[in-house]
């Protein structure tokens, strides 16, 4: 991922949506050449000059101060998310920053991470990395995502399954949410580590193999993932109202444990039993037919 682009991409699509209306100057004249501001609008807002602001949306963010950073955000009225993936493609443009890239996003979690999922019991939780890979996960987990699981890839992937396995079109009910979500999360991400060679690998075929895909990574959103509300449709339990909170792996840089709870008393509650009893089961069938083909085999 060529972070000039990037940044030039990310700043014009943030102009594009701010008016002259929005930002409190004055319009003349009756028609506009440019949707949004125009970059002297900017410049002027933010306090530098028309010359300076076009090289940062050019793509040079080089040595940029923070204080200007600061004002190119508040010119162009980005929200939280927006103004950490600002900076974020700043770190990435500093001189060195090559070299002090982020570790590799593990593929795998600490056996105390795995017993922490385990000991949650009355919840699905997972552990997911920056590109959106299930890692690890307690039983409700894995049954949650049963129908991610269906698929041959490993490890299981948010974005592969939605955009590109027809299961999800009925798993999530608002599928369009999900889907702009997940693609917000990982242009997130890409800011934070433009180098990440398994993330440019999967955007490269999310793009090739998805229209809607090309179509959402092209507007440049992003958004922060920490807290909020999951509605599922689950093949086996229905309707799913969920809470979920997301919070760091301190010890693994790049790894999120994300917890799913229902409300105490609740259809999804009741929903959560039934799909932790299917689980088990499942699981029981699943070991006796592993242990029919060993059985047979060593026969054979």
């Amino acid at each position: 991922m060529d972070n000039r682009d990037a940044t030039r991409e990310f700043l014009a699509s943030r102009r594009a949506k701010i008016t002259p209306e929005q930002s409190g100057l004055p319009v003349y004249g009756a028609k506009r050449r440019v949707p949004g501001l125009r970059r002297g609008e900017v410049a002027m807002l933010a306090g530098v000059s028309v010359e300076y602001y076009t090289r940062l949306e050019r793509g040079n963010l080089s040595g940029v101060s923070e204080n200007v950073l600061d004002a190119v955000a508040k010119a162009l009225q980005l929200d939280d998310a927006e103004r950490a993936h600002l900076f974020d493609l700043a770190r990435a443009a500093a001189p060195g920053s090559r070299t002090r890239r982020r570790p590799r996003p593990a593929e795998s979690v600490r056996r105390s991470v795995q017993l922490t999922l385990n000991a949650i019991t009355n919840a699905p939780a997972f552990v997911r990395n920056g590109r959106m890979d299930i890692i690890a996960a307690n039983p409700l987990g894995y049954a949650l995502y049963s129908d991610m699981y269906a698929g041959p890839v490993r490890p299981a992937n948010h974005a592969r399954f939605i955009f590109l396995d027809h299961r999800s079109r009925s798993f999530y009910p608002d599928w369009e949410r999900a889907a702009n979500d997940t693609v917000a999360i990982l242009r997130t991400e890409a800011g934070r580590d433009p180098y990440d060679r398994g993330l440019s690998d999967l955007v490269g075929e999310l793009s090739t193999r998805s229209e809607e895909f090309r179509t959402l990574w092209a507007a440049h959103n992003v958004r922060q993932h920490y807290t909020g509300l999951k509605h599922f449709r689950h093949p086996v339990v229905g309707e799913l109202h969920l809470m979920f909170e997301a919070l760091d792996v301190s010890a693994d840089a790049g790894l999120s444990l994300l917890v799913y709870t229902a409300e105490p008393g609740s259809a999804t509650e009741d929903a959560l039993h039934l799909l932790a009893s299917w689980a088990a089961t499942d699981r029981q069938v699943k070991e006796a037919e592993a242990a029919t083909t060993v059985t047979t085999a060593e026969k054979a």
